[in-house]
């Protein structure tokens, strides 16, 4: 399939991937570009729906992160999914190829608020045949840490510099009254004190003192979201498999060389590890599994599942092609 994304597409998504609230001054300095030239080009790709900036819940805060497999009844996939997508718990909603019609990221502030969810509300929609849950018992890798290999090296060490700098180093509490922000936020990351004054209706003195407060206190992660079919990595492969505890943190370490590794987690159930993965092509995967064969003997890939279609992503809701609709279900784990 061709690409929607041309080489400075990439490399500026590329770039807001490891700074999501770099200035285009700052940008253009590292890409060779101009202000005015990279707002344009980033206004086009966000008014196609091919890429996006949101703030989205940490997933190694003190949340419970739970993976949620659902299986639909005959003809009630799209209903479902129709209902879900409007469930602020469930953040992200994957469609499957085999083993389960759904696989839900859920997030939520404590384990009775996930308990609620599955056991109480999810079986009341209708449609949903059966569910099995899977809790992340720790977070290694997370799709805010997953890159494009758009820049070279130089480009790269100056942009890490950029994000280490602007990166709070005492966390603080978020300020009273924050939830208009985190709401305007999760709809667009890059989003000025000026902005979120004039959205929120607030003097903006007081909102470039609570925007401060606000991102020091790191309730937020920022994160840029490319449409992945037009990323030049259209393919979604979750597994699960199972790690000796003695070899944990080797295997940890191992699949975090992984260009292609999207999330790592450790969960609970009959397998103890979940990892997702984005690859250029099927035969890759073919690839992946000799290679995770041959260098982690002791990983026993249980099971593996092709994602066919992306409905929701951390609370954006996409269209059958992957690209936003503009229509954004602000997670509940975000409230202060």
């Amino acid at each position: 399939m061709t690409s929607g994304l041309d080489e400075q597409d990439l490399a500026l998504i590329n770039t807001l991937q490891i700074s999501p609230r770099i200035g285009w001054a700052e940008a253009a300095r590292v890409l060779g570009s101009t202000p005015g030239t990279l707002a344009a080009r980033w206004q086009r790709l966000s008014e196609e729906g091919l890429a996006w900036v949101t703030a989205h819940p940490d997933a190694s805060r003190n949340l419970v992160v739970a993976f949620v497999e659902v299986d639909c009844s005959p003809g009630a996939r799209a209903a479902v999914v129709r209902a879900l997508c409007q469930d602020p718990r469930a953040v992200t909603i994957e469609e499957s190829a085999r083993g389960r019609d759904l696989l839900l990221t859920v997030m939520t502030p404590d384990l009775p608020a996930l308990t609620a969810f599955v056991l109480d509300d999810l079986p009341q929609v209708e449609g949903v045949q059966r569910y099995r849950t899977y809790l992340a018992k720790e977070v290694h890798q997370q799709g805010s840490d997953w890159r494009l290999d758009a820049l070279d090296r130089q480009q790269l060490v100056a942009l890490e510099t950029t994000a280490r700098r602007h990166r709070p180093e005492n966390r603080v509490e978020p300020p009273p009254g924050a939830w208009p922000l985190v709401e305007a936020l999760a709809a667009d990351g890059r989003r000025t004190a000026a902005d979120l004054a004039r959205i929120t209706g607030r003097n903006p003195a007081t909102v470039r003192r609570q925007l401060a407060r606000l991102l020091a206190s790191q309730l937020l992660s920022f994160r840029c979201e490319v449409a992945q079919v037009q990323s030049h990595w259209p393919i979604c492969c979750t597994w699960l498999a199972r790690v000796p505890a003695l070899e944990h943190e080797r295997t940890v370490a191992a699949l975090r060389t992984l260009p292609e590794l999207r999330l790592c987690v450790s969960t609970t159930g009959d397998t103890n590890m979940m990892f997702i993965v984005w690859t250029r092509s099927l035969a890759d995967l073919l690839r992946l599994e000799r290679l995770l064969g041959d260098r982690l003997p002791w990983l026993n890939l249980v099971d593996s599942a092709v994602s066919l279609r992306s409905a929701k992503r951390m609370g954006w809701l996409l269209d059958a092609s992957g690209r936003t609709t503009g229509e954004v279900v602000v997670p509940s784990a975000l409230h202060p």
